[in-house]
């Protein structure tokens, strides 16, 4: 599922006004994705692949760019109608998903701006 999951993820935003890349520059994947498939569709849309490899490599140099990953996870935990999936249409699952998200910013706004 790497493969579609790479042609999904939307342009990113360049910060200089240029044309928009498509795709982000680097990949940061634990070590169930140490295959050479994972790393040959990588290189092949222009991605670089920062991949744990097993048995040779730690957790701690990607700790820092999972815990994003994580946490985001732990919040979309705390709304348990998104962490079951009771719906089954997708269109229903998006718009819960899209609202936990406004309720996770709203909260974050809170936090900083009191």
């Amino acid at each position: 599922m790497l493969a579609p999951t790479l042609d999904a993820v939307p342009g990113v935003r360049a910060r200089r006004r240029r044309r928009p890349r498509r795709r982000p520059t680097k990949l940061h994947a634990d070590k169930a994705y140490d295959h050479r498939r994972c790393r040959r569709e990588c290189r092949a849309r222009g991605i670089t692949p920062r991949i744990a490899r097993r048995g040779i490599e730690s957790n701690a140099r990607l700790g820092r760019h999972r815990w994003v990953v994580e946490r985001t996870f732990a919040w979309l935990a705390r709304f348990r109608r998104l962490t079951v999936r009771y719906e089954r249409r997708a269109n229903l699952h998006l718009a819960l998903t899209t609202l936990a998200y406004a309720v996770i910013c709203l909260r974050q706004i809170r936090r900083f701006c009191p």
